[in-house]
C-alpha cells in the first residue's frame, strides 16, 4: 500500500508533525512518501493520502490549497485524512476557547470538497521572528505567548487511529469516503 504524507510549511513546525505521523505509519507492506506539496509529482500513485498545512491567517499556506485544486478528482477518490498547525494553544483565556471551538471558514471549505476520513488541528511553534513588527504587536495584545506547543501524545495518538484504518481504507480505496458536511470523527465508512 502506498501512503502519500502531503504538506506545507512556512517554519518546520507542520513539516515535524507530518514526520511523526509518517513515522507511526511506516510499516511492513507499506511505502510511505513524505513530501512538501510542492514536490509531489502525482498524487494518483497512492492508495491514501494524509494532507496538512500550516495555518496562517485563518487558511491553508498556497500550496496546500493549490495541491488540493489540482488533485481534487484523485483526492476525492481515495482514503484522505487532514491536518491543520496552528497557534490555538498560543492563545489565552476566552480567545482560546474561541478559537478551539471554531473552524475557520477557508479549511472548513477544504474539508467540505473532500470530506476526509477525519480532520485534525494540532498546535505548532510561534516564535518572534516567525511574526513581523505589526504580527508581533497584535500578538501580544491579543495576550498570546510564544513557544512550542506541539502535543506529540495527540499527534501520536491520531496517527496511530489512521495506521489502524489504513488496511481497510486500502479495501475501499477505489470507492470516494464521503461524508456529510460537517460530520467529524475517524469513522471509517465511505
Amino acid at each position: 500500500m502506498s501512503v502519500l504524507i502531503g504538506y506545507a510549511t512556512e517554519h518546520g513546525s507542520t513539516r515535524s508533525v507530518a514526520e511523526r505521523i509518517a513515522g507511526h505509519l511506516d510499516a511492513p507492506g507499506r511505502h510511505v512518501e513524505l513530501l512538501p506539496f510542492d514536490r509531489v509529482p502525482a498524487a494518483a500513485v497512492h492508495e491514501a493520502l494524509v494532507i496538512g498545512s500550516a495555518v496562517h491567517q485563518g487558511a491553508w499556506l498556497p500550496d496546500a490549497v493549490r495541491f488540493v485544486r489540482d488533485h481534487h478528482t484523485v483526492l476525492a477518490a481515495r482514503p484522505v485524512w487532514m491536518f491543520s498547525v496552528g497557534m490555538t494553544a498560543a492563545l489565552r483565556g476566552p480567545a482560546r476557547r474561541l478559537a478551539s471551538r471554531s473552524e475557520q471558514p477557508k479549511i472548513e471549505a477544504l474539508r467540505r470538497q473532500l470530506s476526509p476520513r477525519d480532520y485534525h488541528c494540532f498546535s505548532g511553534v510561534i516564535r518572534p521572528e516567525h511574526l513581523d513588527r505589526t504580527g508581533r504587536i497584535v500578538f501580544r495584545l491579543l495576550g498570546c505567548r510564544y513557544g512550542d506547543f506541539r502535543d506529540w501524545s495527540e499527534v501520536d495518538a491520531w496517527a496511530a487511529r489512521i495506521a489502524q484504518d489504513l488496511p481497510a481504507a486500502s479495501a475501499d480505496s477505489d470507492r470516494p469516503a464521503k461524508r456529510p458536511a460537517g460530520e467529524h470523527g475517524s469513522d471509517t465508512t465511505p
